[in-house]
């Protein structure tokens, strides 16, 4: 077996017992990807030499007995997340050679535990979309099966994961964007409670739904991350200031006692057959290890959808309001005057998936429609948020699909933005909330000769990461 193919808590324990160095992962991981990465299209920026001086550091802490878990790990970065000197591009024209002068928190956080970082993944513009096909910068491809989507909008990064490109990687959630990703690409990830990671240096897509997670090989190892980027930032008046970042604590631990919720309104129209068949198996799997499942109903989910696109877009609007062809980023050439300039910029530099959200933000936000569409979403979230009280008021966790469909293939749903919206409808009522969820990989479904995978869900009140990976964990033992 590579380096590159192994999890965190393997190569931890070889760089601990000093059976290899930093330096070499990290040379094992960047031929991976030299190898591999021309088939997948994980990465848009692969940064050889950070990476390298990232390892030296690493070694030197492994020296001298500073090392802690993701120490000398070699890993992948969302390309929405700024990294100081190092391309920062959104996967957008508008920002397709800008540098950042500053590092994320979350950069900051994983350079401070010692990991190693090999480069920037691709993704949806802006993080808008499900498929990672709204990228103007390249086409990223599921390893499970090359002709199909890794989902999105962190599809790169579960890519890199899943193609063994890289033993992590750190992605963005606005409405499923770890998810489901995770789901088609058949990798672990986590959507944290909202204002624990930082957002400081996450290029906004909307700023009350965004939130930095972990994608990887394992739920063990999703929980060393989240410990490492998890922190109170005075730099991002959203952050936590006080919260138990100790989320490995409870894996290992049995289920008993433990009552997880399973709403009928996941498992209805829309839901692939397959797809219904193998979340229902895991939760059998869950109640073999102790856990009690009960069939429950959650009808506020139904204004989910429609809420979130109305908000999502109006945030959208207005954090991309900057990208004006006057500061940084794409300027177009030729503009008359000041409003053509703008025009002329944004129309060149934004692609269309990202133009019609602004569009559909400024629409919802204008004079006359306020009351009718975003006043009513603000209420239907509301509403939701309740339910979801109410509903953990009686369980620890309730379980669901993460997508109503396995991954699709490569143009499949890229001319229909409505049939692409509907594949959101099991992972945005987490982010109306502020919920933490895993996705976990459940089995695969055969189509069209390839073997798709498919993750479940659980979704827990907020702070409840620990519960979520206990679960997870057990699951994962039961070699389902």
């Amino acid at each position: 077996m590579r380096y590159s193919e192994m999890d965190i808590a393997a190569l931890s324990k070889l760089l601990q017992n000093k059976e290899v160095t930093a330096k070499e992962l990290a040379a094992d991981a960047l031929k991976a990807i030299a190898e591999t990465d021309g088939q997948f299209g994980a990465y848009l920026t692969v940064a050889e030499e950070e990476a390298y001086k990232q390892a030296e550091i690493a070694d030197k802490m492994l020296a001298d007995g500073t090392a802690g878990a993701l120490t000398g790990i070699p890993f992948a970065m969302k390309d929405n997340i700024c990294t100081k000197g190092i391309r920062t591009t959104c996967a957008s024209k508008m920002l397709e050679n800008w540098l950042p002068v500053y590092d994320a928190c979350v950069t900051e956080q994983l350079k401070k535990a010692g990991a190693v970082m090999l480069g920037k993944t691709n993704m949806d513009e802006f993080a808008m979309g499900s498929s990672s096909e709204n990228s103007a910068l390249q086409l990223t491809r599921n390893p499970a099966a090359p002709d199909y989507v890794p989902g999105g909008s962190s599809g790169g990064s579960a890519a890199a994961v899943a193609a063994n490109e890289c033993a992590f990687a750190i992605g963005s959630d606005t409405g499923g964007s770890i998810r489901q990703p995770a789901s088609f690409c058949g990798v672990v990830g986590m959507k944290p409670t909202y204002g624990t990671v930082s957002r400081y240096g996450l290029v906004a897509y909307a700023s009350s739904f965004d939130q930095i997670g972990p994608l990887t090989k394992t739920v063990a190892d999703n929980a060393k991350v989240l410990e490492a980027i998890s922190c109170h930032d005075r730099r991002d008046s959203t952050s936590l200031p006080e919260f138990d970042t100790n989320y490995s604590a409870l894996i290992g631990k049995d289920l008993s006692g433990m009552r997880i919720g399973l709403p009928k309104e996941y498992f209805g129209e829309g839901i692939n057959a397959d797809v219904a068949a193998l979340v229902q198996n895991a939760a059998k799997a869950l109640e073999g290890a102790g856990a009690k499942i009960e069939e429950c109903s959650l009808p506020a989910v139904s204004y989910a959808l429609p809420a979130y696109y109305v908000l999502c877009c109006a945030e959208a609007s207005s954090n991309l309001a900057r990208f004006d062809g006057i500061r940084y980023g794409y300027r177009a050439e030729g503009a008359e005057d000041l409003d053509r300039l703008y025009r002329k910029t944004r129309t060149e530099g934004f692609g269309r998936e990202v133009r019609r959200r602004i569009l559909l933000g400024n629409y919802v936000l204008s004079a006359g429609y306020y009351d009718a569409y975003y006043k009513k979403a603000q209420q239907a979230r509301t509403l939701l948020i309740r339910a979801f009280r109410e509903l953990f008021s009686q369980y620890d966790m309730l379980l669901a699909p993460v997508a109503p469909t396995p991954a699709y293939k490569i143009g499949e749903k890229s001319s229909d933005p409505m049939e692409m919206a509907l594949g959101d409808i099991c992972t945005v009522p987490v982010n109306l909330g502020g919920l933490p969820a895993i996705s976990v990989p459940c089995g695969t479904v055969a189509q069209d000769g390839a073997n798709l995978p498919v993750g479940f869900q659980l979704i827990g009140p907020a702070f409840s990461e620990a519960k979520l990976y206990q679960a997870a964990a057990a699951y994962e033992e039961c070699g389902v």
